[in-house]
């Protein structure tokens, strides 16, 4: 299976906030930007992979600026690390004014996503290689990531997390 590269997966989506994404202070519904920041990170799996995904998991995601009734929303997705069948993204929002040319972030986040086979079944991504320091920084903290999703999920005991084990608690020698 070839190797991938977090350029091969990334995704740009971009969406113009109308009034039924509005909340009534006239804001972007987070529940829409999930939406639609669910769409953008499937793709971008996707691409890394080449099948089929599902969501397996969504992190903290935390609001840092409204965007308004009008305004642009720029996702940008790529896949941060692959594992055996799941791959991690990263996504950043934007939001713009495009009548006062003002860009600003809106938040970012990370989604987990499975591949899988015909038959619904996960399958094997390929291998990726990270080729920018930001790429080798969000790679090298995926796996402490994974480990807090796998923990928060009851499917790891905190005991068997030794990345996060080894940023809290000092080995005697």
């Amino acid at each position: 299976m070839p190797e991938k590269r977090p350029a091969d997966s990334y995704t740009m989506m971009t969406e113009i906030v109308l009034p039924n994404d509005t909340n009534v202070f006239g804001n972007l519904m987070g529940g829409r930007l999930m939406y639609w920041m669910d769409i953008a990170a499937a793709i971008s799996s996707q691409k890394h992979c080449n099948s089929a995904v599902v969501t397996a998991s969504v992190d903290n995601i935390s609001f840092e600026n409204p965007i308004k009734l009008g305004n642009t929303v720029h996702i940008e997705a790529k896949v941060t690390r692959a594992f055996t069948t799941s791959m991690e993204v990263h996504l950043k929002v934007w939001g713009e004014d495009l009548t006062q040319q003002f860009k600003y972030k809106s938040n970012e986040a990370y989604y987990t996503f499975v591949a899988l086979d015909p038959n619904s079944k996960p399958k094997t991504v390929p291998t990726l290689i990270p080729e920018s320091e930001e790429e080798k920084l969000l790679y090298e903290g995926a796996l402490r990531r994974r480990q807090v999703r796998l923990i928060l999920g009851g499917k790891m005991d905190p005991k068997d997390a030794q990345e996060l084990r080894a940023l809290f608690i000092k080995d005697k020698l």
